[in-house]
């Protein structure tokens, strides 16, 4: 019996290698995701060649659903009739064929081996931004209306079926659509109907496709959900009623609560099977409005939304942790709506390690313990853009630390590069022609998909190898060359900006460079607090290396030079890599010259980091020494920087039409891109070169300085200005002796920079800063610039800078970094940075941030920013670098 059996099982396992015709059955009652996965196994069969055929079949592949299990789970298994995928639900039975059908390609037939499998992340998700480049005119920073004229791909249902087919194929459950304010595009109010963003003709279009694409989604057991940001309000409900879009230093009002919690109503009627995902921040400055807001208006809107709709579930709503006390907001939400999934930064707005940790990480383990799903996100990714990025290695190293470190049940994942131009690359191509997204980063994708479903796959690279060599149309030898030369790339930009950043947000473009200022004195940029802690290993700045060397302290952890060292082998090994493909590839060979160079820029990018590295370290030690030989010694390592620098700028103008998609003022670091400006590598060269040339000029100045007498500095004008509020606004000329807090004779200006001496400065309540804040308007024929003091202490009663990896429009007036530090001194006081605000002629109202703050006038003078060193000479070295 044993033998006859044997010899069964044989025949079977011969007839199903050989089988040319298939069947695909279904229950009865098969749902519409059961019907789908028979459509989907059957496009993919009858591309590779099999013909589907109910009737006359050599091999019946049966589909069923058992209703039971972990969700989303699924077993494949064969028996003498054929072969049987049973879903745990439907959305398995959709898993089970993609599964199927990706084991039946990969063994060249239908003799495929038993499995069982269920995802190891509950919610994997992929994130599309309905955002632009630049702001629209009158609209703030997210605020963009569903129109046809900003998002004409919005409309295209063949791309949205491509793009979810995409997700299938990866098995992703989740899209999330990120906008500031989509209510005005996608639903009327009876209350506000003038609140409505776009014409009756595009409302109705937004109906259409977002019906259309919740259905599609829906069938493929994708869930749909739509982020938004508070507290934005649409424009013509703004105008209306007198109002800003968004105003992060307003209180929450009876009439911005009713006309959110109305809209949030109308969404949940009106679109049953979207989620939502709720962004505290940004738009809305303290913790305790964002307690107050969740709790009396957001999720009162959800439940009117289900109240009206006569629903009795409770869907999950999410919670995003940026810009708020997450695990607060949780234990005050959780009472009155208990199905609150959570989200958080993986490592910040970049990706930087897989080894994550700090008060980051915390967070991330107690938003998992409180929540039903936690969710890591992978965000922005401001330090890989714009070139492909795409290592396994690191990849499936990151999903695993995310379950280890954070306890997380879900990925949430941004687009490789370009986020803010979707769908398209930053890649040139002839013609005016774009690449998309979704064609280039096809491996991104693909990668961060299998190991959100299963990270313990162990030694991967033989699959990779053959995705590879089916993608390019070469062997599998060669296609491991091109493997190990994306994993090897892969850690170049992390590992730079771990230890070199100023921030992991999209503020900074590591792969523009950083100026020599930002490498020697980090600290006047802001480094944004936690990063370095959270975002990689313990280790050193460059800053704090060269003290400890001078000092001879012992170094701890990863240290800068190794760093730019190892980045310049990874780079090296990389090329080495790619020089080592025999094969020419018969697929995708423009792609693969793409990536060919690609890897040519981040290995020149990470030589020209090195040697700017070791001149900064140079200019570090002459700070400690005052030998000016130092100086010299890094002129040589820049000069060789810029030279490089010089190539990698040939070598990306034919091929990029930009470096990062955020082209706003929010972007600070190497320098602002004010205007969509400095965006590309050959007009960073120009801000280089001119450091460089100041540079040389200062080294003279130094071995030659000039007399005392000779340097003066001209006090900036008084602008003529009305101020309306305050009311009775006291004024007086800023000068020594000067009291600028009511009933505080205690605190007179001890001293003040040249360019502040006899400016108008405003009165202030220091109560009435701390409290409840300080707004001013005013009036002026003219543009004019007003200057604020802040006060350089930690303390929580004094206003702080804005942080604009939280705060979007922190910079909407050019008042995010400083113009003069160290520029006034109050007896009993913190020393005063002063930050400029640009401000319009007209009549104007400007709230600052609550906090103790003084205001030291208005002014159309230009100011040069510098250090006044008004709390004693500072020591730092990066004047070295201005002219």
């Amino acid at each position: 019996m044993k033998r006859i059996s044997a010899l069964l099982l044989l025949v079977c396992l011969t007839t199903l290698a050989m089988a040319q015709r298939v069947s695909i059955q279904t229950g009865k009652k098969a749902s519409a995701r059961e019907q789908y996965a028979a459509e989907y196994l059957q496009k993919k069969l009858t591309e590779m060649g099999y013909t589907v055929n109910p009737k006359k079949a050599d091999c019946q592949i049966t589909l069923s659903n058992a209703n039971s299990g972990t969700a989303e789970g699924y077993t494949i298994d064969r028996n003498k009739k054929g072969i049987t995928v049973t879903g745990n639900d439907a959305t398995g039975v959709i898993y089970g064929c993609v599964e199927l059908a990706d084991r039946i390609h990969q063994a060249g037939g239908l003799d495929i081996q038993p499995v069982t499998e269920a995802p190891q992340m509950v919610m994997r998700g992929t994130c599309i931004g309905l955002q632009k480049t630049v702001y629209l005119p009158g609209h703030g920073v997210y605020e963009y209306p569903y129109t046809p004229e900003n998002f004409p791909w919005f409309y295209d249902k063949a791309e949205w079926v491509k793009y979810l087919d995409m997700m299938v194929e990866n098995k992703y459950n989740s899209l999330y659509l990120w906008n500031g304010h989509p209510f005005a595009s996608l639903v009327k109010l009876k209350d506000y109907p003038f609140a409505l963003e776009v014409d009756e003709e595009t409302f109705k279009k937004n109906e259409e496709i977002f019906s259309f694409l919740t259905h599609e989604a829906d069938k493929r057991g994708i869930w749909v959900i739509q982020m938004f940001y508070n507290i934005i309000l649409s424009k013509p409900f703004a105008d209306h009623y007198g109002l800003k879009t968004q105003d992060r230093h307003r209180p929450i009002t009876p009439l911005i609560s009713d006309y959110t919690r109305k809209s949030i109503a109308a969404f949940i009627e009106k679109y049953p099977n979207v989620g939502l995902l709720v962004c505290l921040g940004e738009a809305m400055a303290t913790i305790d409005d964002d307690v107050k807001w969740m709790k009396e208006t957001i999720i009162p809107g959800i439940k009117d939304g289900l109240k009206t709709s006569g629903r009795t579930d409770i869907p999950p709503v999410v919670l995003r942790s940026h810009d708020t006390d997450g695990p607060l907001v949780l234990k005050e939400s959780l009472p009155l709506y208990p199905n609150i999934y959570t989200m958080s930064k993986y490592t910040g707005e970049s990706l930087t390690t897989y080894t994550p940790g700090g008060p980051w990480g915390e967070t991330h383990r107690q938003l998992a313990a409180a929540a039903p799903v936690h969710i890591d996100n992978v965000h922005i990714l401001a330090n890989l853009e714009p070139w492909r990025w795409s290592s396994p290695a690191f990849i499936q190293k990151t999903v695993q630390a995310m379950h280890r470190v954070h306890h997380s049940k879900g990925l949430h994942l941004y687009p490789q590069a370009s986020y803010w131009d979707w769908p398209y690359t930053a890649d040139k191509l002839p013609n005016g022609e774009r690449l998309k997204q979704l064609d280039r980063d096809w491996m991104w994708y693909e990668a961060w998909g299998r190991y959100s479903w299963n990270d313990q796959r162990g030694e991967d690279k033989t699959f990779w190898k053959k995705t590879l060599a089916d993608y390019y149309g070469i062997d599998t030898i060669s296609a491991g060359h091109v493997l190990n030369a994306y994993d090897e790339a892969g850690e170049i930009a992390p590992k730079l900006l771990r230890r070199f950043g100023i921030t992991e947000g999209n503020r900074q473009t590591l792969l523009l460079g950083m100026t020599m200022g930002e490498l020697v004195n980090p600290y006047k940029y802001t480094i944004y607090p936690g990063f370095y802690e959270s975002c990689g290993p313990e280790g050193e700045k460059l800053i704090e290396y060269i003290e400890k060397e001078y000092k001879g302290q012992p170094h701890v952890g990863e240290l800068p030079f190794d760093i730019v060292d190892q980045c310049v082998n990874h780079g090296d090994r990389a090329l080495v890599e790619m020089g080592a493909v025999a094969a020419k590839p018969t697929r995708h060979a423009e792609e693969y010259q793409r990536v060919w160079n690609d890897i040519l820029c981040y290995a020149s990018f990470a030589k020209a980091f090195q040697l700017k590295v070791r001149a900064a370290a140079e200019v570090l030690r002459y700070k400690w020494t005052q030998d000016i030989s130092h100086l010299e010694t890094a002129v040589i390592w820049l000069e060789q920087s810029l030279s490089i620098w010089y190539d990698l700028s040939r070598m990306t103008d034919d091929w990029y039409l930009y470096a990062n998609s955020m082209q706003t003022a929010q972007r600070r670091i190497p320098v602002g891109g004010d205007g969509g400006k400095m965006k590309t590598w050959s007009e960073l060269a120009v801000v280089y070169q001119a450091e460089l040339d100041a540079f040389k000029e200062n080294i003279e100045k130094l071995k030659n300085p000039a007399p005392a007498s000779a340097i003066k500095i001209q006090p900036a004008q008084p602008a003529q200005i009305t101020i309306h509020s305050p009311l009775n606004a006291h004024l007086l000329p800023l000068k020594k002796g000067a009291i600028l807090f009511e009933k505080r004779p205690d605190t007179p200006v001890d001293s003040l920079a040249p360019e502040l001496a006899g400016l108008q400065a405003l009165v202030l309540n220091r109560d009435t800063t701390r409290i409840v804040g300080t707004t001013i308007e005013y009036e002026s024929d003219k543009p004019v610039k007003l200057l604020v003091g802040l006060f350089k202490d930690d303390d929580k009663k004094f206003a702080k800078a804005p942080k604009l990896e939280i705060d979007a429009t922190g910079n909407e007036y050019g008042q995010a970094e400083p113009i003069l530090t160290n520029a006034i001194s109050i007896v009993q006081m913190p020393k005063v940075n002063i930050h400029q605000y640009s401000l319009p002629a007209g009549r104007n109202t400007i709230r600052l941030p609550k906090g103790i703050l003084m205001v030291a006038g208005f002014t159309q003078s230009d100011i040069k920013p510098r250090d006044c060193g008004l709390n004693g000479p500072s020591g730092e070295v990066d004047w070295l670098f201005q002219k």
